[in-house]
């Protein structure tokens, strides 16, 4: 079940569109841009940015909501497909649910991102909760969220693609 393509250039279920989210929320002092553009020959959504730990800081984020009336529910799925084209670092994605109600939490799952346009397969069963107790429950998906954080160090991610795999497929 495919959830945003770059070719409408918006979430197919909400019909939202990608959003920037930099730890400037908070006092801190890492800085990014969201725009459209074209990578290897590919529409996608391009985060670029710096990600400073100075002044308690440390993400640049796109986010992008995944229903508009409450909860996804991907029951029935294995998990998150996303195609993405990188700078060879690495980069985290988060999921937040209707159980996720401060800020700091979420369920995160790191991959690599490669400077190539590639198709990452991310089981729900490899998202760990973070600053939360309770297990993921992929029936309450609220949104999506990839972020450059942690370290100091330039981002540059392109996504072109997300949707729901089924193990099977």
């Amino acid at each position: 079940m495919q959830l945003y393509s770059a070719v409408e250039n918006e979430a197919v279920t909400s019909g939202r569109a990608w959003r920037l989210v930099t730890d400037q929320v908070m006092g801190g002092l890492s800085q990014g841009r969201l725009l459209a553009a074209e990578l290897g020959g590919r529409p996608c959504q391009r985060m670029h940015g710096e990600v400073s730990t100075a002044n308690n800081g440390g993400f640049v984020q796109i986010a992008l909501d995944l229903a508009d009336d409450g909860a996804l529910d991907a029951t029935g799925f294995a998990g998150l497909e996303i195609e993405v084209f990188g700078n060879g670092e690495h980069y985290n994605a988060h999921l937040r649910s209707a159980d996720t109600r401060l800020p700091w939490q979420a369920y995160r799952a790191r991959f690599l991102a490669e400077p190539q346009w590639h198709c990452l397969r991310l089981p729900f069963a490899a998202f760990e909760p973070h600053r939360i107790d309770r297990p993921l429950r992929v029936d309450r998906l609220r949104r999506l969220g990839l972020v450059a954080i942690g370290r100091p160090f330039q981002a540059d991610l392109g996504v072109a693609r997300v949707a729901l795999y089924r193990a099977k497929d």
